[in-house]
């Protein structure tokens, strides 16, 4: 039996990401067990992974957790089970687990693969701190089998800095979507309804969504004073999540006179249904790997808005949503008023979103996963090429 250990840094990103992976590998006869630090816990892991292994460390570089008892406690699980791969995600998880698997990889014991879901480093980025990221990606990368980017600009990153090998760098469509469930056909009219109901909506009423974690980086400010911008009472902004930002930005709405058009939803299982009953879905934050409410908003057949960063760029460019400067509350308004009724340049970025989203299929990107895990563990794997 082959044996794979799936490592982040949150339990969440485990929940959002990467149970599809637990439930596909293991249909296929491979041990698939989990790691992520112990806060944010989730039962139905159980339902995924053969075990779940909580570990001591933290979302911040800077933790102190991270360096101290962590790395021996990877290292002796590692040993102790003989996994043929680990597939670390997620900066803070993927430094640490390298770190701690630097020896048992040198001695041939142990396949390590990272996906890096957007660098550190970045356009637009103060010099120093790219500077930092990019020779810490390269330290780790000396610890790392196989590297997997999953946007246009962190490929050409990792070649221009040489993090790995060129042979082993590979550019996937991100992690994926399933389209079997974020459908338009998968989300009845009730549902819609009823989510218009909890937001007290008329018939006239329209809203754009964003779907996104409160912290600074996802510029829901921006959303917020480009909703006061538009003085139509009949367009609203509904924001699906929960995060450190969430009180600021409430009072946000307060200051620009939007409170009552701005609906903070909370966390939610209902997103397609959400995405389904919005007039466009929005993501002005600055910085991005490949994001996936964007993606999730290209298979429901929403029409997207979002900031012209990595990533986002990514999805939306040749015709498949609007881009706007980051920051350009201006435009982000401009964005908002030419969705609102569906205009026919809406249902143009539509159709061609809903031909490129097939690219992101969770089937196709779980096949991709079992090709390079495959070279990986045959004896002389073959060169591998940039995917798509």
């Amino acid at each position: 039996m082959k044996k794979l250990l799936l490592a982040t840094t949150i339990q969440r990103t485990l929940r959002d990401f990467l149970l599809p992976y637990g439930d596909h590998f293991r249909a296929q006869g491979w041990q698939v067990d989990a790691m992520a630090n112990v806060r944010d816990p989730f039962p139905a892991a159980a339902d995924h992974f053969d075990h779940f292994y909580a570990v001591d460390w933290g979302r911040s570089p800077l933790d102190p957790h991270n360096f101290a008892r962590t790395p021996n406690f990877v290292r002796k699980l590692v040993l102790r089970q003989r996994y043929d791969i680990v597939h670390v995600h997620t900066p803070v998880a993927a430094f640490v687990a390298r770190f701690a698997l630097r020896r048992l990889r040198a001695a041939g014991k142990i396949k390590v693969v990272y996906t890096a879901h957007g660098f550190h480093f970045f356009k637009g980025n103060s010099k120093i701190k790219n500077g930092l990221f990019i020779a810490l990606e390269k330290l780790a990368g000396r610890w790392t089998d196989h590297l997997i980017v999953i946007n246009e600009e962190d490929y050409d990153a990792a070649l221009k800095y040489c993090i790995v090998p060129r042979e082993n760098v590979t550019l996937m469509p991100g992690i994926g979507v399933d389209l079997s469930q974020y459908s338009r056909d998968a989300v009845s009219d009730a549902q819609v309804a009823s989510v218009r109901r909890e937001m007290g909506l008329i018939p006239e009423d329209r809203y754009i969504l964003m779907i996104a974690e409160f912290n600074p980086g996802k510029r829901h400010r921006d959303a917020v004073r480009a909703l006061a911008r538009i003085e139509d009472p009949r367009l609203h902004l509904a924001f699906a999540g929960q995060g450190p930002l969430l009180a600021e930005t409430k009072a946000l709405a307060r200051r620009c006179g939007v409170e009552k058009r701005c609906h903070f939803l909370g966390q939610r299982a209902d997103v397609p249904a959400l995405l389904k009953g919005a007039a466009a879905a929005v993501l002005p934050s600055e910085r991005e790997g490949l994001p996936r409410s964007v993606l999730e908003a290209m298979a429901m057949g929403t029409p997207a808005i979002g900031a012209d960063v990595r990533g986002t760029r990514d999805l939306l460019a040749g015709g498949c949503g609007t881009l706007v400067p980051v920051g350009d509350t201006e435009a982000l308004a401009r964005a908002f008023h030419a969705v609102f009724g569906a205009p026919a340049s809406a249902r143009q970025h539509v159709r061609q979103a809903s031909e490129k989203v097939k690219n992101y299929d969770i089937e196709r990107l779980q096949k991709m996963h079992e090709q390079l895990y495959a070279e990986l563990l045959s004896p002389a794997p073959a060169p591998r090429e940039k995917k798509r």
